[in-house]
């Protein structure tokens, strides 16, 4: 008995560990964020852009806590309407662990809301990018307390707090509508309200292209999100205690590079057809949508579905960017079309290996969170718009937001950063 309750013990700390490394990888996709959007936004923009991403992090860790896990994972009224709880319950005790049994927990309760506060960070993310350059620092936090603190949480007790999405068969592994759509919805929602930067589009369907400040950076941030993946898709299988689980978790690496690489691949060459050369932000746009593909569902397919459903997802996402911009839907870094166009894509292709899914169950969640965070996003960036404004003035947005809401630049010694 002794040895048991041991690796009992030593199971559960594995676990553990896991989880919480997971999670610390997915938070490291924080600061990709950061510089991918820092580098694809002017240079009078950058203090402003990094700002929010510090920002938006921390509101979400401390609403997260606050209200939204329990919202997302306390006990419900139905299985549409949350109930409404407060903080963080206490952990698992060394007794519960030793219990055995399938009701006996296998990690921290701790290590998930770690796990979990980095995904509603990631989700918030999203918007970010999108609404780049002309939003109010400000407009722009008081969303992120609504959208992490309850908008979030709801369609997350929906699905993955086994709300009404989850009894109805749908599948969404780790999150490419749960967090990238759901982030990608909010994000049309504000843009929509806020409209396009000034200069962006002219007369008689003219799109004059804004060129980031910094091309390197936003490599680097792609290759830092490339990495973090690997926490929040990884992670998502939530052990590694055992041979299974293990050989699971080495399957959803293999599938998650995989599909990034074909998005590369397939963005690149998407490009060259329809523009005539290499464009190297479709190419980063193309890693993130491989990512953003598989994510639904890295774990059934085998790495050369994998392979496909990443490229499907690079070439979508050119032509979704291209498509925005008709539109005139101005999103600076591509944020709507890699998170929410191709979210989609990736949610339908859960069903060419996931044989316990179903188009209906996967078009019902599509729809359930498109339409929840959609609408209610809409609604409080209307309210937001009315009382306090969520666009600075034509003035402040030429001189850059760097200075107006930060009083700062992140590029002093150039003095051409102004564009």
């Amino acid at each position: 008995m002794e040895a048991l309750n041991g690796l009992k013990e030593l199971s559960y700390a594995l676990d553990t560990f896991y989880f919480l490394m997971s999670g610390a990888l997915v938070m490291w996709m924080a600061a990709g964020f950061a510089m991918l959007e820092a580098g694809l936004v002017r240079g009078k923009n950058t203090a402003e852009i990094l700002t929010k991403n510090v920002a938006l992090f921390a509101t979400a860790s401390i609403m997260y806590l606050l209200v939204g896990y329990q919202i997302m994972y306390g006990s419900s009224l139905t299985s549409v309407i949350p109930g409404l709880g407060f903080l963080i319950g206490a952990d698992n005790t060394t007794e519960a662990v030793l219990a055995g049994g399938d009701g006996a927990p296998y990690y921290s309760n701790l290590s998930d809301f770690f796990f979990q506060v980095v995904f509603v960070a990631t989700a918030m993310s999203i918007v970010s990018g999108a609404v780049a350059e002309r939003m109010k620092l400000w407009a722009f936090l008081a969303f992120a307390v609504i959208m992490t603190g309850f908008i979030y949480p709801v369609q997350g007790m929906w699905t993955w707090g086994g709300g009404w999405l989850d009894q109805a068969g749908f599948s969404d592994f780790a999150g490419s509508g749960i967090v990238h759509m759901a982030g990608a919805s909010a994000a049309l929602a504000g843009v929509l309200l806020l409209g396009p930067r000034r200069g962006k589009y002219g007369p008689g369907g003219v799109i004059n292209a804004i060129p980031g400040a910094n091309l390197p950076l936003a490599t680097l941030g792609t290759f830092v999100l490339w990495l973090g993946w690997f926490g929040f898709n990884g992670g998502s299988e939530l052990a590694v205690a055992s041979v299974e689980s293990a050989n699971n978790v080495a399957r959803v690496f293999v599938n998650t590079n995989a599909a990034a690489a074909a998005g590369v691949v397939a963005a690149l060459l998407t490009a060259r057809v329809l523009f005539g050369k290499a464009d190297l932000t479709m190419t980063l746009n193309g890693a993130l949508a491989g990512l953003v593909a598989i994510t639904a569902e890295p774990l059934a397919p085998t790495p050369l579905l994998a392979t496909v459903v990443g490229a499907v997802g690079g070439i979508l996402v050119v032509f979704s960017i291209v498509g925005l911009d008709k539109l005139k839907i101005d999103d600076p870094v591509g944020a709507i079309s890699v998170h929410g166009v191709v979210g989609i894509w990736g949610l339908l292709a859960v069903l060419l290996s996931n044989e316990g899914a179903s188009l209906g169950g996967q078009l019902l969640g599509i729809v359930g969170i498109f339409a929840w965070v959609f609408l209610a996003s809409l609604l409080v960036w209307g309210v937001l718009k009315a009382v306090v404004g969520i666009r600075v003035s034509e003035e402040l947005e030429y001189e850059g937001l760097d200075l107006s809401e930060c009083g700062l630049e992140a590029y002093p010694e150039f003095e051409g950063s102004r564009t």
